[in-house]
């Protein structure tokens, strides 16, 4: 039986580190070629992504470069979605890699499950070996950082979810439930898949599907990638007009930061003033978190054998929390003083 033509997207942005490894994984792909299209959807790029994607272009005729000039995720994908010849549509990213059965089991699983969407595991990796790197991709796929999300830590057997990384769509999707929200930055595939769900569509994360995504290695590329998702958090429920394209764990980041903000007022107090039991209450719940960021810490440094990752993991937990509180206060001061 012949299979279904599967339309694959691929936004990009000065990925020439990464956009070989990409190609090559889609040409290893147990999918047949003929029934594949690539698209990469490149955001005017200002390096050699475009010149390593058109040689590869010139001999393989179902790879595209398509230019956005918009730059932004969702204007690419929309883009991709409205040149697709194929009847499924696969996101994939740049900064990921892919087993060569990654396309086929997506396929397979979005027919047999009769889905809108599917998606599988993200198994995060370090771009380099550093504890720091090693810290940082602990932390992306623990509890305590990332709160529930079932697509960093894995299923058994398909689930019914909110929302799955990058994502496999038939194309009749986006002509019933509508294309990306081009006002969104950030955040845009939350808020598709909640509209899906919202109307009675069905998204399920499966086993057996799993892509390796390559996480930032610094504490600064750590801040800025969060602080930016924090702070659309609060612009995509403003743009949105409503809070259930998000979950509650997108939100508690805002409240730690400013109870962090409460307990430095109470440490400047006593230090001015000297012990007070009200100001030291305050102070209780600061010291209570960074005990179960040691415990935690600790734990893992111990399963990975090597103490010495115990204030990298530390660092790294403090800084993915406040940065992404921050940013969710700022987007609420944005949207103060624009209106």
């Amino acid at each position: 039986m012949k299979k279904p033509a599967v339309s694959i997207l691929i936004p990009c942005f000065n990925e020439e580190d990464f956009i070989e490894a990409v190609i090559q994984n889609i040409l290893e792909q147990d999918y047949p070629q003929s029934q594949m299209e690539v698209l990469f959807l490149d955001g005017m790029s200002t390096d050699r992504t475009a010149g390593i994607i058109t040689q590869y272009a010139d001999n393989q005729p179902f790879i595209k470069l398509i230019p956005n000039p918009e730059q932004y995720v969702p204007q690419a994908m929309n883009l991709g979605i409205q040149q697709a010849t194929g009847e499924i549509i696969i996101r994939l990213d740049a900064h990921a890699t892919y087993p060569k059965q990654y396309i086929s089991q997506l396929v397979f699983w979005l027919k047999k499950l009769n889905a809108e969407n599917v998606g599988g595991i993200w198994n995060i990796q370090p771009r380099n070996y550093s504890l720091k790197a090693k810290a940082i991709v602990k932390v992306l796929s623990h509890p305590i950082g990332v709160g529930n999300a079932l697509y960093r830590m894995g299923v058994s057997e398909p689930q019914e979810v909110d929302t799955v990384p990058f994502g496999c769509y038939p194309k009749s999707v986006f002509e019933k439930y509508g294309l990306y929200d081009t006002n969104l930055q950030r955040n845009q595939d939350i808020e598709l898949n909640k509209r899906i769900k919202r109307k009675g569509g069905k998204i399920f994360l499966v086993p057996d599907v799993e892509c390796t995504y390559f996480a930032r290695s610094s504490f600064r590329s750590l801040w800025k990638n969060n602080y930016a998702n924090g702070k659309w958090v609060i612009l995509t429920a403003w743009f949105t007009k409503t809070f259930d394209s998000l979950s509650l764990r997108h939100f508690v980041p805002l409240f730690f930061f400013g109870y962090v903000l409460v307990a430095l007022a109470a440490l400047l107090y006593i230090f001015v003033s000297g012990f007070s039991w009200v100001a030291g209450m305050f102070i209780l719940p600061l010291v209570a978190y960074f005990s179960i960021l040691l415990f935690f810490s600790t734990k893992i440094s111990l399963e990975e054998k090597n103490i010495k990752l115990i204030p990298y993991l530390i660092a790294s937990f403090f800084t993915l929390h406040l940065s992404y509180g921050v940013g969710s206060v700022v987007g609420i001061g944005s949207l103060v003083i624009e209106n």
